[in-house]
């Protein structure tokens, strides 16, 4: 059966980020998407330059009547961007509990523009967390998300996943995807850890610009997979290995003059013989 995936997020028009790349991965990696649009912003390559949010009341609308209807069988939460906004969030989707919730605790773009009120930051951590079935935050969210300061080793990695993992709900399975790719050096080491088990995804980093979006691709990605897996660490692997891929293919794009984003079809389109 194909699984019905939702993304929850604001839009980015450029295409790279939000619920337009979500929506791009979950069908590459055969999923039906579908969307409820959280926040909207004025956004290309560059810059952020406004955002307009949408009122709580109707993104709870947006929910209950896509709940009412279709089967999901997974959720991503991108971003929210207010306080009002991931309160209603958290309480229709403790109401409707999805088996799968993929939360990225977005709150700064490529670009340095912030995408989350501060006042939200405790909203998220205090009343959508403890539903998360997988939190998937970068080493600086990571430190906002437990007051501390980032990472910048493996070790310590470690010892944050642990320490996120104790924010999550303690029934059924809850994972941490704790994300590497702003330590320093070569190396992209990723952290799995559900409490009990530890596991290492290593990486290597890809040079390019092309960075746009990847924090949105990912969590989509596994809320694709997860469904169809049903192996929360072979979804892991699946997903990053298909991010890996939709950077190291990002160049065959042409789109804007900043960070760009990844090649979401890479395994469809096929390598263009001359740029445009």
């Amino acid at each position: 059966m194909i699984p019905n995936t939702l993304t929850i997020a604001g839009v980015d028009p450029s295409g790279g980020a939000g619920i337009l790349a979500d929506i791009k991965t979950m069908s590459a990696l055969g999923a039906y998407g579908t969307a409820v649009v959280a926040a909207l912003t004025a956004q290309n390559t560059r810059t952020v330059a406004a955002i307009s949010p949408i009122p709580p009341e109707f993104v709870v609308a947006q929910i209950d009547t896509l709940f009412a209807d279709v089967r999901i069988d997974a959720v991503k939460i991108g971003m929210l961007g207010q306080k009002l906004v991931t309160r209603a969030v958290a309480d229709r989707l403790a109401h409707w509990k999805p088996a799968h919730l993929v939360l990225d605790p977005v709150m700064v773009a490529k670009s340095g523009d912030h995408l989350l009120e501060r006042a939200a930051v405790n909203e998220m951590r205090d009343s959508l967390l403890p539903l998360a079935t997988m939190l998937t935050p970068n080493l600086p969210e990571a430190g906002v998300l437990l007051g501390s300061s980032a990472v910048e080793t493996v070790r310590e990695m470690r010892r944050v996943a642990e320490k996120l993992r104790r924010l999550l709900d303690d029934r059924g399975e809850r994972w941490i995807f704790l994300k590497g790719g702003h330590l320093p050096g070569n190396d992209t080491i990723d952290i799995l850890h559900d409490g009990d088990r530890m596991i290492e995804l290593p990486g290597r980093r890809i040079e390019t610009a092309n960075t746009h979006g990847t924090g949105c691709t990912l969590s989509a990605a596994l809320a694709a997979l997860l469904p169809q897996v049903n192996d929360a660490p072979e979804a892991a692997r699946r997903a990053k290995a298909y991010l890996v891929a939709a950077i190291a293919r990002s160049g065959e794009l042409s789109v804007g003059t900043g960070h760009g984003p990844v090649q979401h079809f890479h395994a469809w389109w096929p390598a263009p013989a001359n740029k445009l």
